[in-house]
């Protein structure tokens, strides 16, 4: 039978992966010594492909791959057809909404602006607190919206805050946390259950050592 096949977002979450699975007892030393190589062995029973994290979803729900490693932010922002089975405890974050320093987001009954790279997140957010916010689609640095008085304040992801402090931002309130995740091609659990059952145990109880 082929190897499973695993998409890794391609970066620190594919590092992280790497130490779990070899902590796992999985061969990969082949993804170590990658190169310029997108698909690479790990040990005898599964096959790694490097991929972009959007990608990754679009992979297994194109069933081109079984499993995948991506961040609960792409999941939450993006959603899809698959199977999320376990939280692998790495590349934790959070989702925040953030404003300038001493500002009061929520104070007045003028509507607000938020900029944000994740418009589906920070949509639900608000609406969960019957909040009519405009909202604005930002590619690149979210934290120019504010200074330049686009947006009152900004949906963003954060991990230590200091790009928020050297840019005159604060967090107003956190929104979600974020971290890893093992998802699954629905069809791959119907078909190779035993075997993707086999190697989540073997993450998990990783996870817990």
């Amino acid at each position: 039978m082929k190897p499973l096949r695993i998409a890794l977002t391609k970066g620190r979450l594919e590092s992280s992966a790497a130490k779990l699975m070899e902590g796992a007892g999985l061969d990969c030393s082949a993804l170590r010594q990658k190169g310029r190589r997108l698909i690479l062995p790990i040990g005898d029973s599964l096959e790694a492909v490097l991929a972009k994290a959007g990608d990754v979803i679009t992979y297994l729900e194109q069933g081109v791959c079984d499993l995948g490693v991506v961040g609960k932010d792409v999941i939450m922002e993006r959603g899809g057809r698959f199977f999320e089975i376990l939280d692998l405890g790495f590349g934790k974050c959070g989702f925040a909404l953030a404003a300038p320093a001493g500002a009061d987001f929520y104070q007045g009954y003028q509507g607000k602006t938020v900029a944000t790279k994740y418009p589906n997140v920070a949509k639900r957010f608000f609406q969960s607190k019957d909040m009519d916010v405009r909202i604005i689609k930002i590619e690149g640095s979210v934290e120019l919206a504010p200074l330049l008085g686009l947006a009152d304040g900004i949906v963003d992801l954060v991990e230590t805050g200091e790009t928020l402090r050297e840019n005159g931002l604060a967090v107003v309130e956190p929104v979600a946390e974020v971290s890893a995740r093992l998802i699954v091609n629905a069809a791959s659990l119907k078909l190779r259950k035993r075997e993707i059952e086999d190697l989540a145990a073997k993450l998990e109880e990783q996870i817990h050592t």
